[in-house]
């Protein structure tokens, strides 16, 4: 029952009303391997610089992460510097250096391309696509997404769509990509771009789960303090 994640491995530099901290572990795939690693074995697909800190490489190890496909590649690790507001809900980047992920093709092991269950985590379309033509007839695909691929690279998206079985957007995406205010209209039109399955996230308050004909809602687990929203969509999908 393994599952292989594809997506982005980078160092976050995360600073809030209640704390600072630098270089912590982040990017797409790292939160969701980490997450799906407490339910089945996980292959990593990824790119990190020559400065990515061991204790991290140590981390995944602790978790069983099969780390055969992460690239380690000469040069920085892709950083990403933001700051949220009290709400935690806004944010606002304050620095963005791709590194060594600019030039990120994933190249699946041998090994990896029989893996049953596929995680396309937040990354370009074109790249999601491509981790796909490596594969061999997965049973189960799913695709997040985020909303910076609507806007600069929709016609890949969909194209992207018809080759997944579920596919995973916050609300304000879900409106974007089908033009819908109504959360379950949208969920309907996604579904005739090709997903069986559709999970629509809705941060604080749960997510909807349109499948079958039928939705699902799940609330989200009530926490009276929240310290780091960072990565919360990722290890949503990755769990």
């Amino acid at each position: 029952m393994s599952v292989l994640i594809v997506g982005s491995t980078a160092l976050d530099s995360i600073k809030t009303p209640r704390a600072e901290n630098p270089r912590l572990l982040g990017g797409s795939a790292s939160h969701a391997a980490v997450a799906a690693s407490f339910f089945a074995p996980v292959r990593l697909v990824g790119i990190v610089g020559r400065d990515f800190p061991a204790r991290y490489l140590a981390l995944y190890r602790k978790h069983k992460i099969d780390l055969e496909g992460l690239q380690i590649a000469e040069g920085n690790t892709f950083h990403w510097s933001g700051e949220y507001e009290a709400n935690m809900n806004n944010r606002r980047t304050l620095a963005t250096e791709l590194g060594v992920f600019e030039t990120f093709l994933p190249r699946l092991p041998e090994s990896y391309r029989d893996t049953p269950f596929v995680l396309l985590a937040n990354i370009a379309p074109s790249l999601q696509s491509h981790v796909l033509d490596q594969m061999r007839r997965p049973k189960f695909v799913v695709a997040d997404t985020m909303d910076l691929w609507l806007n600069i690279a929709l016609a890949d998206l969909l194209k992207l769509l018809k080759r997944v079985d579920a596919f995973v957007l916050n609300e304000s995406e879900a409106r974007q990509l089908t033009h819908e205010d109504n959360l379950v209209l949208a969920a309907k039109k996604i579904h005739r771009l090709g997903p069986k399955h559709v999970i629509v996230k809705k941060g604080e308050h749960g997510a909807i789960l349109s499948s079958g004909g039928q939705l699902f809602l799940s609330p989200a687990f009530p926490l009276g303090r929240v310290v780091d929203p960072t990565g919360a969509g990722d290890s949503f999908v990755g769990a």
